[in-house]
């Protein structure tokens, strides 16, 4: 079953349960894949979807850190659980260990030896993680191994 299979059965059960908090996070996930495919003309696929849920786990960390700034609790846990609710559509966590041999290998296979060949190798990783892990871990994990 694909990801928007999912999140439509998902609705459903949450509209019979009435949990309001997962009806709103499943309903703005649907509405930003629904305005992504609108926008773009094309019906969007798996990897696509995950990128999107992806991009709204990272505005809802935004949010958080903006709301202890302000000393507004009720916002940190709202955005918390919202943020819960979209990690159960997400693909498994890639461990570090296994983040950093993909990132080694990539480094070998294209030669990179110095910071100036991050491009090369996050060419050759993005394919292989896209998803399973954070863009920023990637990035992170790519400029330490560039660095030794």
């Amino acid at each position: 079953m694909d990801i928007k299979t999912k999140l439509n059965e998902a609705m459903k059960e949450s509209m019979k349960s009435g949990d309001n908090t997962r009806k709103q996070t499943i309903r703005m996930v649907l509405a930003a894949v629904k305005q992504a495919e609108v926008d773009k003309r094309v019906e969007l696929d798996d990897m696509a979807v995950v990128s999107l849920i992806q991009k709204e786990v990272k505005n809802r960390r935004e949010a958080i850190e903006d709301a202890k700034k302000a000393n507004r609790v009720d916002l940190v846990a709202d955005n918390e659980s919202e943020i819960k609710i979209l990690e159960e559509y997400l693909p498994k966590a890639m461990p570090i260990e296994e983040l950093k041999a993909i990132v080694q290998a990539a480094i070998t296979e294209t030669g990179a030896s110095a910071p100036s060949d991050m491009g090369k190798v996050m060419k050759v990783v993005m394919p292989k993680v896209a998803g399973r892990a954070p863009n920023d871990m990637i990035s992170s994990t790519v400029k330490e191994l560039l660095n030794k």
